[in-house]
């Protein structure tokens, strides 16, 4: 059974679509003040709306950036941290897959810039507030396709031979990484951290690619539709993690559809975690 989320805060990226606009609007109706993170100015205040509207709760706030730069990290943490005083619950979420070779303003590549080093960033921006305010939840979207991944710290960002799918597997490889290891180092500060499988889900996911890789990207989600399962349906595990009172104490874990399940054993290289920290620490400049 979910808890009343009444009075706690939650930060929930990528809010503006899919299971993130899905999972605010579930904690919405729980009670909980929801503060959504979008990029694209347009969807992001029609999701607010939306949440808004649809919970009958007042208390969801917006805060816009772009999380595939660090300045807009920094941006986001800054701003939560300029209204808000506590943070009960983070939920990382943010990500996409780029079917070409791109980087970021910070010369990054894109997938691994928005799908890892946004998660690692933005809870190391965080972590005083959550401690602050513990007990606190971090949860990561991983998936499935963490499976297909490999940590090479020689091609991190997949500089020689760019796949789209295997960079994409990679991050959400790395998102597991990092949430093993950040357990292991949250150890007695009542601050848990979980990684989950939202499952296959309808969303935008691939969308606003060019070219004719994000038409082969486009034309394919819409092929797997009809199989795949709906946004509301990818979002409750996220909610689950955020409010169940079940797994308040459960952290270093994976959950797929709200259970505990097994990741690959390579997700648990406790040595490959503490390498991904060490290169990410450096790449934002805390190391």
């Amino acid at each position: 059974m979910t808890n009343d989320m009444t009075g706690r805060i939650c930060l929930i990226t990528g809010a503006s679509s899919g299971i993130g606009k899905e999972t605010a609007l579930g904690l919405a109706q729980l009670g909980a003040t929801v503060v959504m993170h979008g990029n694209h100015p347009v969807r992001s205040q029609a999701a607010l709306d939306y949440v808004r509207s649809t919970s009958g709760n007042p208390n969801i706030d917006l805060i816009q950036a772009d999380l595939s730069q660090k300045s807009g990290i920094q941006h986001l943490a800054d701003t939560f941290k300029a209204n808000y005083s506590r943070l009960d619950v983070l939920l990382n979420n943010a990500g996409m897959l780029r079917t070409s070779y791109q980087t970021t303003l910070d010369g990054l590549e894109y997938t691994f810039a928005l799908n890892h080093l946004a998660y690692f960033m933005l809870t190391h921006l965080l972590l005083d507030v959550l401690k602050a305010s513990a007990p606190a939840r971090i949860i990561n979207i991983s998936s499935d396709a963490h499976t297909g991944g490999k940590f090479d710290p020689a091609n991190l960002q997949s500089e020689r031979g760019y796949n789209p799918l295997n960079a994409y597997s990679n991050s959400k490889l790395f998102n597991l990484l990092f949430t093993y290891e950040l357990a292991r180092r949250l150890q007695g500060t009542s601050v848990t951290v979980n990684a989950l499988h939202p499952g296959f889900v309808a969303s935008r996911f691939g969308k606003g690619n060019p070219g004719l890789r994000g038409s082969l990207v486009g034309s394919f989600m819409t092929l797997v539709r009809p199989i795949a399962i709906s946004e509301k349906r990818g979002a409750e595990t996220s909610i689950y993690l955020a409010s169940s009172p079940a797994v308040a104490n459960v952290t270093g874990m994976y959950f797929y559809r709200k259970q505990i399940t097994k990741s690959s054993p390579k997700s648990y290289d406790a040595e490959a975690a503490q390498q991904l920290w060490d290169i990410s620490a450096k790449l934002i400049g805390i190391a």
